[in-house]
């Protein structure tokens, strides 16, 4: 119980920018149908400021 009040917290904090700019989530998921078949791609980022993070999956 500590651990999960322990994150959010530090969620909450990081998500206000208590610590300086705030963290930009994003999640976004495509699903695409085709003469090949189906295919999914998922896409998660983070950005603070002029940076960007991301980490992108395809099936």
């Amino acid at each position: 119980m500590r651990v999960v009040v322990f994150l959010m917290t530090f969620g909450a904090l990081t998500a206000c920018g208590a610590d300086g700019e705030p963290i930009r989530p994003s999640l976004s998921t495509t699903v695409g149908v085709g003469s090949s078949g189906t295919h999914v791609r998922t896409h998660a980022s983070a950005g603070r400021g002029n940076w960007n993070v991301g980490v992108g999956l395809g099936l």
